[in-house]
């Protein structure tokens, strides 16, 4: 049985009170949460106080974005090199906010993976398709493409040193949610995949689900054989809702 991994995106939210506030309360319950893995992602300018507050709990910290570069003139970019001394976990790459306002293709994606493996730093590939995709029955030809790019860049034994999420994009900050059936489908499809070059790769590897994702639905999605965690986005920044999704990651765990 995969341990489950809930991770919190804090996207462009907080200020230091606030995060203190937070991250104190995370810090106290981070005993009751044994049964689950679980990282915050914070922005940038913030990660001192995860690196501060939680260091002594087993909770970890990690971050939204990085750069594909690793040193030079990229004004306004950070590196994994830099990243790695707030003694972040893991990196968020390929995220649907960064596919669709930033322009990040599936290349750019891949590279970014790359250069955050090659820091210490574990990437969370972002794959998922748009509304007008899953419409249009495109679902597993988007996903599958996504996948593809990293697998050619880096090589297919590069995944079992990173974690892939799967989040509709029709279902981010929409207040829809794929149905557990609809999440497990496309979970399994990526499992599938990735076992079709490396099986015994593909039965280790974690696949998160991100999408609206609430105390109130993460049991039945979390229950899924494929679903092994989340990544959360507007609950993590309430703690106890939060916290509901960490637990009920240990009761599917």
């Amino acid at each position: 049985m995969r341990k489950k991994l809930v991770v919190g995106n804090w996207k462009m939210n907080g200020g230091l009170d606030g995060n203190e506030t937070l991250l104190k309360a995370l810090a106290d319950a981070a005993p009751s949460l044994d049964g689950v893995d679980v990282s915050i992602c914070v922005p940038f300018p913030y990660l001192f106080q995860p690196a501060m507050l939680l260091e002594n709990t087993a909770i970890t910290w990690s971050a939204q974005n990085v750069s594909e570069h690793m040193i030079g003139a990229f004004t306004g970019e950070v590196s994994a090199a830099m990243l790695r001394e707030f003694s972040c976990k893991y990196a968020l790459v390929g995220h649907s906010e960064r596919r669709t306002l930033y322009g990040e293709t599936d290349e750019i994606v891949a590279r970014k993976f790359i250069t955050a493996q090659k820091a210490g730093i574990t990437p969370i590939l972002c794959v998922g398709e748009t509304l007008a995709e899953r419409e249009a029955d495109a679902t597993q030809r988007v996903v599958g493409r996504q996948l593809d790019k990293v697998i050619e860049l880096a090589g297919i034994a590069a995944l079992e040193n990173s974690v892939l999420a799967y989040e509709p994009v029709w279902a981010i900050g929409t207040g829809k949610t794929a149905s557990a059936e609809q999440a497990q489908e496309v979970h399994a499809f990526i499992r599938n995949r990735v076992a079709s070059r490396d099986s015994g790769l593909a039965s280790k590897l974690l696949i998160l689900y991100g999408g609206s994702v609430k105390a109130s639905n993460a049991a039945q999605l979390l229950i899924m054989p494929d679903v092994d965690g989340g990544l959360i986005g507007g609950a993590s920044l309430i703690a106890e809702d939060f916290l509901g999704i960490c637990r009920a990651g240990i009761g599917a765990g």
